[in-house]
C-alpha cells in the first residue's frame, strides 16, 4: 500500500499546485502508515529521473515545471519533520539541489529561485548550516576554482592567510558522498562535475544572504544561543571565503569579474553594512575579518584594474559604484560600532581615486565617462534628479534680469534655456558667495551640458558674451570664474573632496585647475564644431593676469595635450590666412595664455616645458594653422620665461600667490639642455617645409628663431648642432636681404665675445675658423670613399660656409681661414701621398666657399623676380658695406691665386685616371652595386676606382671654379695654366677612344660629369683673353679650315663621341640616363659661348663666327628628337639649348641676306611643337622652371613675327597649334595658363599683326578663372634660382603694378589681356589712325575684332546670354569677366563699328542682369556716349522716354544719362543737360521704388552741380522752371528718406570716374589689397536696393507685430471665462476649417450682406416687382442653405475620417519644409497643419512642392507668439501635447505609445523647440540616431513621427 501511495503521489505532482503540497502530505502521513522518512526517501529517489527528463528535453513545459516545483516542495516539507535528520538533508543536497542548480542555464530562473528559497528555509528551520558548510560551500568554491582556471593554472599564490587553499577541496569528500548515493551511473557522472562559474557565484551569494537574514532575525536568548552561534560562525566563515575568492576573481578574466561584481560583492557589502567585523576560526586560530581591511583590499584591486585596460577599467568603476551604493556620503557608518577601534576607511581620502575619476571623465569611452560622473556625484552626495532645476520662479527671475535690446534670436534662445536649467539660482548665489557644494553643482552642470545635451543647451551654459549683457556675471564664464574666485575661500572648491584644507594655496589651485581642465578637454573634443569654438573662446577669455602665479597650476599635461590638439583643430582658425595674415584670434589668445603661464615657471621648469612643447612637432602631425599656433606658443613661452625674475610675490585679485624661489639660474640649466631644445625646434622648422607658402614659412621661422634666441645662447651649443639648426632655416630668410638675417646674426654673436690677451675675440668665430682643419683631418673609417661620403662632406661644408658668412663682419676675421687655405693648398700633392681623402676634402671646402659667396652675390646684386612675398617684405640693414665685401672678395681671390698653380698640377695628376684606358680592370661587382634595369643609378665601379674618379672629378671642378672666380674678380692677370688644363681635359674627353668594358664606360661618364660644371664655369666668365685661348686650344683638336666656324669641330667631335658612348652595350639604362643629362648640360654651355660673347661685345655681327648652319641644324634636330623622352634633369638644359639655337638662327637672319640663310623652316618647328607638347603632357609635375623654359623656347620671339607660324592655308600653324593645346591643358593647371598668358600677351604686344590669329585664345584667357592661390608656385619662385631665371626670360608687358601684383591669382590671365589691349590702345592713340603705321593699324583692327567677338558672345552664347542665373555662380563670374574686358576695349570703338556696338549694348542693357554685371554695361555705355556725343540725342533720349521699358533697364539708362551730364566735356555738358534732364524728371514719380530712389539720388547730384542755390533777397525775376528746380533740389536735399538713402552710399558718386573705370588699373589695381568677388565693387543700384529692402523689412516687422497682437487678443477672448459658446465655436472653426471652404462659402452668400441695407427700405417693399425679386432671392437663399448643409456634411465626413493628430509647424519658416509637411499631412490624413502665416500656401514654391495638398489638408494659422496659447487651448480640449525634440528626458520614438488625440510640435530648423513651449509639453520624443551627423531635416523628422503615429493607430 505504501508503494501505491508513493507512486500515485509522484504522478499527481503535475496536477497539484505547489501551495497544496504541504497539507496534502500531512493528510497522507496522518491517514496512512507511511512514515515521513520512507516517503522522503522514495520521493528523493524519483527526483533524479524527473530532473533528467527535464534536462533531456532541454525545455520545461508547465506540467513538468509544476511537477519539479511540487516535488521539491514536498521534499522540503518532509525535511522539516522531526524524524528527518541531517543525513537526509545532505542526500537532498547532492541528489536534488546541486543537480538542479547545475542546470540553471537550462531551467527557469524563477523556478530555481523558488527551489533555493525553499531549501534555505529548511536549513534555517532545522539549523543545519554545518551541512552547507561541509558540502555545498566547498563544492561551490571548488567549482569556482575550476571554472575560473585558478587551480589548473597553478595560480595558487594568495595574498592573505590560507588563501592558497581557498579553492582546494578534497575530492575524496565528494567521491564519498557520491558513492553513498543510490543513483544511477549517469546521475553520478552529473553530480561529479562542477558548477559553471555564474552558478557557483550565485549559489554562494544566496547562501550567504540566507545566513545573514537568519543571523539578523534570530533573537539572542539562552534557548537559541547555540543556534545563533552556529549561524554566526557559518556566516563569518563563508564571508571570509567569499572575500578571499572575490579578491582572486577580480584579477582573473572578464567573466570572473562580471560574476564577482554581479553576485558576490553585493552580498558581501550587505554583510558589512550590518556589522563592521567578523571573527573567523581558521585552522583553530581566531582571525578578525574587518570591513576596513576588505575595503582596502578592494581598492587595491581597483587600482590594479585601472592600469590594465578599458574593460578592466569599466569593471573597476562598477566595483566603486557598487561600493558607494552601500556606503556613500560619509554618514553611513555612524550607527556601526567599530569593535576593533580602527579608524574607518574613507575612500574619499584616497588621492588615486580622484585621479582615476578625472581620467575617467575625459576617457574616449562614453560609458566610462558616465560611470565616472556617477561615482563623482555619489561621492559628493549630489541628487542627479533635481540638481539642474531652479527653485526660483520664472517671474522672479525675469523681474531681476530683464533682457536688453539688440539681442539676437540665438542669444535670446540661450538665455531662456539657461533659465530652465537653473542658471538663475547659480547666478544669484555668486553675489552672496558660492559654497563648495554649489561649486560642484556648477561643475557637474557644465560637464553634463557637454556630455548629454544639444548645442543650443551647451550655448546656454557657456556663452558668456551674451549673458554678460544682463546677468550679474556671465554664466559659462561665470561658472569657471566663480569656481576660480571661491577656490581660495575656507569652503573652497576642493575642500569637499579632500576632507581638510590643503597645506598651501598652490596645492589648492593645482587641484582646482585639474578639475577645470576636464571641462575644457571635453569641450575641445566635442562632436559639434560650434561647441568646440565656444569652449575655446571661454578658456581664452579668462583674464589670467588676475590670478598671478596661480596660472602655473594649470596642468602641464592639459596644455601639451588637449590645448595643443585643440589648437590643431581647423575649426578654431576661420580667420587664418585671410588677407595674407597667418594668424587667428585663437592663436593670439593661446599665445597670451602661454606667455603668462611660462612667466611664472623657474628655469628648470621653463626649459623642460619648452622641450615638451617643441617635441610635439616630432610626435604629431600638425595642420597649417596648428603648426603656426605651435610656433607662436613656443615663442610666447620662451619670451615669458624672461619675466620670471621679475615675478616674485605678486598680488592677484583672488588672493596672494605662493612665493616661488628660483632654484637654478636659467643660464646654468640651459648649458646642459639647450642642445636638446634646439634640436626639437629644428623639427618645427622641418615641419614647416611641407607648406609651400613662403610668407607662412617665414612666419614660422621667425617665431622659432625668436624662441631659440631667447632661450638658447649660441655659445652654449656645440658647433655641429648650431650648423644643423641654421641649415634648416630657408636661405631666403638669412641671405642678404632676408628678413631674419639681422636677428640670426644677433643671436649668433651674443655672449660670444671673450677678453683675451690679444683683445676681444668671438668664441663662435674661433670655432668656425677651426672647423676647416678639423674637417680635413677628421678620421675616416676607410681610406677610400664614394659619392655618399662626398655628398656628406659637401653638406657639412655648405652648412659651415653659410654660418661663417653670417658671422663675419670684418675682413681681418677671415685671416685664419686664408692662412689655412694657403698652407694646405700649396702642399696638396704632399697631402695626397698621406691620404687620398685629405685633398678631396680640401677641394670640397674651397668649392663650398666659392658657391656660398656666389649665392650671396646673386642675392645681393643679381636679377630678381619680385614676387608678392618680396614686394611686401621690409628692407633690412646689411651687415657689411660694399667696400668691406669687396675687400673680402679680394682677400679670398689672393689666397686662391697663390694655390692655383698647385691645384692645376694636382688636377693634371688626378685626371690621369681618365686616360688610363686599358689599364682599368673590369671587376665583378656585388649585386647591390650592379643593380637591375631601372634600379639605383650608382657608380658601377670598385671602391678604389670610385675614389680615384671622384678625386679627379672634384679637382677639375675646383680648378674651373677657381679660374672663373679669379677671372671675375681680378682683371688683367693671366690664368693660362688653369684654362689650358681644363680645356685640355675637355679635348681629351671628347676625343677619347671607344671603351671596351663597363668599367671604362663608367670612367668616361665620370669624365663628362667633371666636364659639365667645369665648362659652364669657363663659359660664364668669357673674356677677350679667354676667347683667344678658346680658339687657340681648339686648334689642337683639329686644325680649323679657313672660313669654317671654329666651334663646329668641337661640337661635332663632342656629339660623335658621346653618342658613340651612349651606343655601347655595356651601360645600364640608368647610367645612360645620367650620361644624357651631362650631354645636354655640356651642349648648353657650348651654345652659350656666342651668347656670352655678344654680352661682352666681343662678336656682334652674327653667329656664323661660332657655328655653321649645318652645325646649328644638327644640334637643333638632335635636341628636338630627344625632347620627347627627356628625363627630368635634362629638360631645362635641352630647352635652353633650343632657345640658344633659335637665337643664333635669328642673329644670322638679321645680319645676312635672306636667300643665303638656310635656318629653321616650318617642318622643323612642327617637330619642335609636337615634341614639346608630348614632353609637357607627360610630365606629372608642372614645375615653374620647366613651364617657363618651354614657353620661351617654343614661342620664341624670333618665330612669332612670322605669319606662317600661326596660319597656313587657313589651318593653324605650329605656334598657334601649340598655344591652343597649351591653353586647353592649362585650364586644369593654373600655373601653366598664367605663365602662358604672361608670355603670349607680351609676344602679341610686340607683334600686333598676329593678334588676329589668337582671338579665340584671348577670349579663353579673358573668361578663365581657377584656383585663387598656388602656394607651390610662390615657393618655387622664392627658392628656386632656375624658376626665377626662366620667368625673367619670358616676354612681358612692362607694367609691374599689374603683372607682379596678380601673378599668383586667378585674375592674372585676364589682367594680362586687359593690359595688352590697354597698351595697344595707347599705341593707337599715340600713332594716330591716319599715319598708316602698320603696327598701330593692326592694333586698332585687333581691338575692334576682339570687342565685336566678345559682344557677340555675350548676346548669343547659350550660357552667357541667360537672364536668370544665381549670384556668384559660374555664369555670373564669366559675365563679369567679359564685361570688364569690354570696358577696357571701349577705346577701340570707332565710327565704323559704333552702330553695331550700340545696338548690342542696348540689347544687353534691356536684358535682366545682376547689378554687379550691369555696372560694367553702364560704364561702357557712358564712355561710348561721351566719345560720340551725337548719339545722346539720337539714342539715349528716346530710350529714356520709353516708359514701357523694364524698370531695371530704365534705371541703367538714368545712371548713364546722369553720368554723361556730370562727366562730359564742358563744351557739350550744357547741351547734354538740356537733352537729358527733361526725360529724367518724370521718373521721379515712378511707381517702382528702386527706379524712383535711384533717380532721386542721381538727380540730386545733377541739380547740385548745375543749379546753384538762388538768392532769396534778390529782386530779380526768377523763371518758373528755376523756382521748380530749386524747390525740387531743396526737397531732395532735406527730405529725411532721401537723406538716409544718400547717406547709405556716401562718397560713391563723387569717387566714380567713368574714364578711369575702363582702365586695367581702375578695374583691378585699386582693389588689390582686398580682392573680393572678381574685383567687383558694390554698385550704386545694389546699395539702393539694399537700403530699400532694409526699410521694407522694418515695415514688415512692424505690421507683423500688429497682426500678432490682434490674433492673440482674439484667442484670449475665445478662451476667456466671459466668452459665449458661439464665439468659442466660431474661433474654433476659424482655426480648424480649411481656408478654401471659408472663401468658397463666403463668396456665394456675400450678396445678402451687401443688399441688406436696401432690404430695410420700406419704399422697395411696396413695389410688386421688387417683392417678386425678393421671393426669388429667398428661394435662392434656401438653395444656398441646402448647399451649405450638404457641403458641411461632406466636410464633417472628411474630417471624421482624419486621424486625431495636429502637426504644429508655426516655428518653421522655410517654404520647402512647410510644403513638404503639408504634403505629408495629407498623405497621413492629419486633422490639421498649423503654420505661422496661412498666406504661405499661395506661394508658388509652396504649391510646386505640396502638389495641391494645401487644398485638402486643413491649414490652421497660429502665429509664433500664439503657439503657447494654442497648445494650452488644445490641452483643455483633451489633446496630449508632444514635442519632437532631444532633451534630457526625451523618449525614443519606437518606445513611445501615442495617445489617440495628439498635437505634435516641431521646432525650428536650428534651435529646436523654445524652452517656454517645452514647459507646456506633456512629453518629448526623439528619433534614435546612429550616425555621426546627429540631426535630421525637420520635414523628414515630422514625416517619421507621423508615420509612427499612423502605424500605431492601424494596429
Amino acid at each position: 500500500m505504501a508503494a501505491a501511495v508513493i507512486s500515485s503521489l509522484s504522478k499527481s505532482f503535475g496536477q497539484i499546485p505547489p501551495s497544496a503540497i504541504p497539507p496534502m502530505l500531512d493528510c497522507i502521513l496522518t491517514s496512512t502508515a507511511v512514515s515521513s522518512s520512507s516517503l522522503f526517501s522514495s520521493l528523493l529517489d524519483d527526483l533524479p529521473d524527473l530532473i533528467e527528463s527535464g534536462n533531456r528535453d532541454g525545455k520545461l513545459d508547465s506540467d513538468r515545471r509544476n511537477s519539479i516545483a511540487s516535488m521539491i516542495g514536498a521534499l522540503c516539507h518532509l525535511l522539516t519533520k522531526a524524524n528527518i535528520g541531517r543525513e537526509e538533508l545532505q542526500s537532498f543536497l547532492w541528489k536534488g539541489f546541486i543537480p538542479l542548480m547545475k542546470m540553471g542555464h537550462d531551467f527557469d530562473q524563477e523556478l530555481l529561485n523558488q527551489i533555493a528559497d525553499s531549501f534555505f528555509d529548511v536549513v534555517q528551520s532545522i539549523h543545519a548550516w554545518e551541512v552547507l558548510e561541509e558540502n555545498l560551500v566547498p563544492f561551490s568554491l571548488r567549482s569556482i576554482g575550476l571554472s575560473a582556471g585558478i587551480i589548473q593554472n597553478g595560480d595558487l599564490q594568495g595574498t592573505g592567510l590560507d588563501r592558497s587553499s581557498l579553492f582546494h577541496v578534497s575530492s575524496d569528500l565528494i567521491e564519498k558522498f557520491i558513492e553513498n548515493l543510490h543513483v544511477g551511473k549517469d546521475c553520478k557522472l552529473s553530480i561529479s562535475g562542477y558548477f559553471p562559474l555564474p552558478v557557483s557565484c550565485h549559489v554562494l551569494s544566496i547562501t550567504l544572504d540566507a545566513a545573514l537574514r537568519n543571523f539578523q532575525a534570530a533573537p539572542v536568548t539562552g534557548s537559541v544561543s547555540e543556534n545563533v552561534s552556529s549561524v554566526e560562525s557559518f556566516t563569518a566563515n563563508l564571508l571570509w571565503n567569499l572575500c578571499n575568492a572575490t579578491e582572486r576573481l577580480l584579477l582573473q578574466g572578464s567573466e570572473s569579474r562580471s560574476c564577482t561584481i554581479g553576485f558576490l560583492l553585493p552580498v558581501i557589502f550587505k554583510a558589512f553594512v550590518s556589522q563592521s567585523s567578523f571573527e573567523i576560526s581558521v585552522h583553530r586560530q581566531i582571525h578578525k575579518l574587518s570591513r576596513n581591511h576588505f575595503f582596502m583590499r578592494m581598492w587595491t584591486c581597483c587600482r590594479k584594474l585601472f592600469s590594465l585596460g578599458s574593460l578592466e577599467r569599466r569593471d573597476a568603476y562598477r566595483i566603486l559604484s557598487l561600493y558607494l551604493s552601500y556606503f556613500s556620503c560619509g554618514g553611513t557608518f555612524q550607527n556601526a560600532n567599530m569593535s576593533d577601534g580602527a579608524e574607518e576607511f574613507d575612500i574619499r581620502s584616497e588621492k588615486d581615486l580622484w585621479n582615476e575619476i578625472k581620467r575617467g571623465l575625459v576617457d574616449e569611452d562614453g560609458l566610462v565617462r558616465k560611470q565616472s560622473l556617477h561615482i563623482l556625484k555619489t561621492l559628493l552626495c549630489m541628487d542627479s534628479g533635481n540638481q539642474h532645476h531652479s527653485d526660483i520662479s520664472e517671474k522672479k527671475t525675469q523681474g531681476k534680469h530683464s533682457v536688453p535690446h539688440g539681442v539676437t534670436k540665438r542669444e535670446l534662445w540661450a538665455y531662456k534655456e539657461a533659465k530652465s536649467l537653473g542658471v538663475g539660482k547659480l547666478c544669484n548665489s555668486v553675489d552672496s558667495g558660492m559654497n563648495s557644494q554649489q561649486q560642484w553643482e556648477a561643475f557637474v552642470l557644465l560637464f553634463e551640458m557637454l556630455e548629454e545635451y544639444g548645442t543650443h543647451l551647451v550655448e546656454a551654459a557657456w556663452n558668456h558674451q551674451f549673458f554678460s549683457a544682463y546677468l550679474p556675471k556671465y554664466f559659462g564664464f561665470l561658472q569657471i570664474t566663480s569656481l576660480l574666485q571661491f577656490s581660495v575661500s575656507h569652503d573652497n572648491f576642493v575642500s569637499a573632496i579632500s576632507g581638510s584644507m590643503h597645506q598651501t594655496q598652490s596645492e589648492t589651485w593645482a587641484e582646482v585647475f585639474s578639475w577645470l581642465s576636464i571641462l575644457w578637454k571635453r569641450g575641445f573634443c566635442h562632436d559639434n564644431p560650434q561647441v568646440r569654438c565656444m569652449i575655446m573662446q571661454s578658456f581664452l577669455g579668462i583674464e589670467w593676469r588676475k590670478y598671478g602665479s596661480c596660472v602655473k597650476s594649470v596642468p602641464e599635461s592639459f596644455i601639451l595635450g588637449s590645448l595643443m590638439e585643440a589648437l590643431n583643430d581647423p575649426v578654431h582658425h576661420s580667420d587664418f590666412g585671410v588677407k595674407g595674415i597667418y594668424s587667428s584670434k585663437t592663436i593670439e589668445g593661446a599665445t597670451h595664455f602661454l606667455h603668462h603661464y611660462s612667466s611664472y615657471l623657474d628655469a628648470r621648469e621653463t626649459v623642460i616645458f619648452l622641450k615638451s612643447l617643441a617635441s610635439l612637432a616630432k610626435r604629431k602631425s600638425f595642420s597649417r594653422a596648428g603648426l603656426m599656433g605651435l610656433a607662436e606658443c613656443i615663442a610666447a613661452s620662451a619670451f615669458g620665461a624672461h619675466k620670471y625674475s621679475n615675478n616674485k610675490v605678486e598680488s592677484c585679485e583672488f588672493g596672494t600667490a605662493d612665493e616661488v624661489q628660483p632654484e637654478y639660474s636659467l643660464e646654468n640649466f640651459l648649458h646642459d639642455n639647450g642642445t636638446e631644445l634646439l634640436d626639437f625646434l629644428r623639427y618645427v622648422l622641418e615641419s614647416s617645409k611641407q607648406h609651400f607658402n613662403p610668407n607662412y614659412r617665414f612666419r614660422v621661422c621667425e617665431k622659432v628663431v625668436e624662441a631659440a634666441a631667447s632661450m638658447v645662447p649660441a655659445s652654449d651649443v656645440s658647433l655641429e648642432i648650431l650648423l644643423h639648426f641654421i641649415s634648416t632655416l630657408p636661405r631666403e630668410v638669412t641671405d642678404y636681404g632676408g628678413l631674419l638675417r639681422v636677428r640670426v646674426q644677433d643671436w649668433l654673436l651674443q655672449n660670444h665675445q671673450v677678453t683675451r690677451s690679444g683683445g676681444i675675440q668671438m668664441q663662435l668665430l674661433e670655432s668656425l675658423n677651426e672647423f676647416p682643419e678639423w674637417f680635413i683631418i677628421h678620421h675616416c673609417l676607410f681610406q677610400n670613399f664614394d659619392d655618399e661620403d662626398l655628398g656628406a662632406w659637401e653638406f657639412e661644408v655648405r652648412r659651415w660656409a653659410r654660418v661663417l658668412f653670417l658671422v663675419i663682419k670684418e675682413e681681418h676675421q677671415l685671416a685664419p681661414l686664408m692662412t689655412f687655405i694657403q698652407q694646405y693648398g700649396t702642399n696638396i700633392r704632399k697631402q695626397n701621398n698621406y691620404s687620398e681623402w685629405v685633398p678631396v676634402k680640401f677641394l670640397t671646402l674651397i668649392l663650398g666657399l666659392i658657391q656660398e659667396i656666389q649665392v650671396m652675390q646673386r642675392r645681393k646684386h643679381g636679377a630678381k623676380v619680385q614676387t608678392k612675398f618680396e614686394i611686401q617684405r621690409l628692407e633690412t640693414e646689411e651687415q657689411s658695406s660694399e667696400a668691406e665685401a669687396s675687400n673680402i672678395y679680394n682677400m679670398f681671390t689672393d689666397s686662391l691665386l697663390l694655390i692655383l698653380e698647385e691645384l692645376v698640377s694636382f688636377c693634371n695628376l688626378s685626371c690621369s685616371i681618365f686616360s688610363s684606358g686599358s689599364d682599368i680592370e673590369d671587376k665583378v661587382l656585388p649585386s647591390s652595386v650592379r643593380g637591375k634595369l631601372g634600379g639605383p643609378s650608382q657608380r658601377r665601379l670598385s671602391i678604389s676606382l670610385t675614389t680615384a674618379v671622384l678625386q679627379a672629378t672634384i679637382s677639375v671642378k675646383a680648378v674651373a671654379y677657381i679660374y672663373a672666380w679669379c677671372a671675375q674678380h681680378r682683371t688683367g692677370i693671366l690664368l693660362n695654366s688653369a684654362f689650358t688644363a681644363v680645356w685640355k681635359f675637355f679635348c681629351n674627353t671628347i676625343t677619347s677612344p671607344t671603351c671596351n668594358s663597363e668599367s671604362e664606360a663608367e670612367v668616361r661618364i665620370a669624365a663628362y660629369e667633371a666636364l659639365a660644371p667645369a665648362l659652364k664655369a669657363l663659359v660664364s666668365v668669357l673674356a677677350p683673353q679667354s676667347l683667344v685661348l678658346f680658339m687657340e686650344n681648339s686648334k689642337s683638336l683639329q686644325p680649323a679650315i679657313e672660313g669654317e666656324p671654329w666651334l663646329d669641330t668641337l661640337v661635332f667631335s663632342f656629339l660623335q663621341n658621346i653618342n658613340n658612348l651612349l651606343a655601347v652595350g655595356f651601360m645600364a639604362r640608368t647610367r645612360r640616363a645620367v650620361l644624357l643629362n651631362w650631354k645636354w648640360v655640356i651642349l648648353e654651355s657650348l651654345l652659350s659661348i656666342p651668347y656670352y660673347s655678344f654680352g661682352s661685345k666681343l662678336q656682334q655681327e652674327d653667329g656664323s663666327f661660332f657655328f655653321s648652319d649645318a652645325a646649328l641644324i644638327n644640334i637643333f634636330t638632335d635636341t628636338v628628337e630627344s625632347l620627347e623622352n627627356a628625363g627630368e634633369g635634362s629638360v631645362l638644359p635641352m630647352l635652353r639649348s633650343i632657345r640658344l639655337a633659335l637665337e643664333l638662327f635669328a642673329s644670322r637672319r638679321l645680319s645676312l641676306v635672306v636667300s643665303r640663310f638656310t635656318g629653321v623652316d616650318s617642318q622643323m618647328i612642327w617637330r619642335l611643337v609636337h615634341s614639346s607638347w608630348i614632353l609637357h603632357s607627360s610630365c606629372n609635375k608642372r614645375r615653374v622652371a620647366h613651364i617657363a623654359a618651354l614657353l620661351s623656347s617654343v614661342l620664341h620671339p624670333s618665330l612669332f613675327s612670322d605669319g606662317d607660324m600661326h596660319d597656313a592655308d587657313n589651318e593653324p600653324g605650329p605656334l598657334k597649334w601649340f598655344v591652343e593645346k597649351l591653353l586647353e591643358e592649362g585650364t586644369k593647371s593654373p600655373r601653366t595658363i598664367r605663365l602662358a598668358a604672361l608670355h603670349l600677351t607680351g609676344l602679341l604686344l610686340s607683334n600686333p599683326t598676329t593678334i588676329k590669329y589668337y582671338i579665340k585664345e584671348l577670349k579663353l584667357l579673358t573668361l578663365y578663372g581657377s584656383v585663387a592661390f598656388d602656394e607651390d608656385f610662390e615657393a618655387e619662385l622664392s627658392e628656386n634660382d632656375d624658376a626665377r631665371t626662366e620667368v625673367t626670360l619670358l616676354t612681358k608687358i612692362q607694367d609691374s603694378e599689374l603683372t607682379e601684383a596678380f601673378l599668383n591669382t586667378e585674375l592674372y590671365a585676364r589682367v594680362c589681356v586687359a593690359n595688352l589691349f590697354y597698351k595697344l590702345a595707347d599705341l593707337t592713340n599715340r600713332s594716330g589712325s591716319s599715319t598708316g603705321d602698320k603696327a598701330s593699324q593692326s592694333a586698332l583692327e585687333s581691338g575692334k575684332l576682339f570687342l565685336l567677338e566678345l559682344l557677340d558672345t555675350m548676346l548669343n552664347d547659350k550660357e552667357l546670354a541667360k537672364e536668370l542665373y544665381k549670384k556668384y555662380s559660374a555664369i555670373h563670374r564669366r559675365k563679369i569677366r567679359a564685361w570688364q574686358m569690354i570696358c577696357v576695349l571701349s577705346q577701340f570703338v570707332d565710327d565704323d563699328i559704333v552702330g553695331e556696338v550700340t545696338q548690342c549694348l542696348q540689347i544687353a542693357l534691356y536684358r535682366n542682369n545682376l547689378p554687379s554685371v550691369r555696372q560694367y554695361l553702364e560704364t561702357f555705355a557712358i564712355n561710348i556716349y561721351m566719345k560720340f556725343p551725337s548719339l545722346v540725342a539720337e539714342q539715349l533720349v528716346p530710350l529714356l522716354r520709353d516708359y514701357d521699358m523694364r524698370p531695371q533697364a530704365l534705371s541703367s539708362h538714368v545712371f548713364i544719362a546722369a553720368n554723361v551730364i556730370l562727366h562730359a566735356s564742358k563744351d557739350i555738358q550744357l547741351r547734354h543737360l538740356d537733352e537729358l534732364l527733361p526725360p529724367i524728371l518724370p521718373l521721379l514719380t515712378s511707381h517702382h521704388h528702386s527706379l524712383r530712389g535711384f533717380t532721386q539720388v542721381l538727380l540730386h547730384q545733377v541739380l547740385c552741380k548745375f543749379f546753384p542755390s538762388l538768392d532769396s533777397k534778390s529782386s530779380e525775376f526768377i523763371p518758373l522752371e528755376k523756382r521748380c528746380f530749386e524747390d525740387l533740389k531743396l526737397y531732395l536735399a532735406n527730405n529725411s528718406d532721401c537723406m538716409r538713402l544718400r547717406a547709405s552710399m556716401e562718397g560713391y558718386l563723387d569717387a566714380y570716374n567713368p574714364k578711369t573705370s575702363v582702365t586695367p588699373a581702375g578695374i583691378f589695381v585699386s582693389r588689390v589689397e582686398e580682392i573680393g568677388f572678381e574685383c567687383v565693387p558694390t554698385s550704386l543700384m545694389e546699395q539702393v536696393i539694399n537700403f530699400l529692402n532694409d526699410v521694407r523689412e522694418d515695415l514688415r516687422c512692424s505690421m507683423a507685430k500688429d497682426i500678432v497682437t490682434i490674433k492673440n487678443e482674439s484667442l484670449n477672448m475665445a478662451a476667456g471665462p466671459g466668452s459665449t459658446e458661439e464665439v468659442s465655436s466660431a474661433c474654433e472653426e476659424k482655426l480648424e476649417l480649411p481656408k478654401d471652404a471659408h472663401l468658397d462659402f463666403q463668396k456665394k452668400i456675400t450678396f445678402s450682406k451687401h443688399e441688406k441695407p436696401d432690404l430695410g427700405s420700406s419704399s422697395l417693399l411696396c413695389k410688386g416687382e421688387v417683392y417678386k425679386q425678393l421671393l426669388e432671392m429667398e428661394k435662392e437663399d434656401d438653395l444656398l442653405d441646402q448647399l451649405w448643409k450638404s457641403r458641411s456634411l461632406a466636410l464633417e465626413r472628411v474630417r471624421g475620417n482624419r486621424q486625431h493628430i495636429i502637426l504644429v509647424a508655426s516655428l518653421i519658416d522655410r517654404i520647402p519644409n512647410l510644403a513638404g509637411l503639408a504634403r505629408t499631412c495629407e498623405v497621413f490624413k492629419t486633422q490639421g497643419l498649423a503654420v505661422a502665416d496661412a498666406k504661405i500656401v499661395q506661394d508658388k514654391q509652396f504649391q510646386l512642392i505640396s502638389v495641391t495638398a494645401e487644398k485638402w489638408v486643413p491649414i490652421i494659422e497660429v502665429p509664433v507668439n500664439s503657439v503657447k496659447q494654442f497648445l494650452e487651448k488644445k490641452k483643455r480640449e483633451g489633446f496630449s501635447i508632444l514635442g519632437l525634440e532631444q532633451t534630457a528626458n526625451s523618449v525614443p520614438l519606437d518606445q513611445y505609445i501615442y495617445p489617440k488625440k495628439t498635437v505634435l510640435v516641431l521646432g525650428r530648423e536650428k534651435e529646436g523647440i523654445p524652452v517656454d513651449i517645452i514647459h507646456v509639453l506633456d512629453a518629448c520624443i526623439e528619433i534614435p540616431q546612429l550616425g555621426v551627423v546627429r540631426s535630421l531635416n525637420v520635414h523628414v523628422s515630422g514625416a517619421i513621427a507621423l508615420w509612427e503615429y499612423t502605424r500605431q493607430q492601424r494596429l
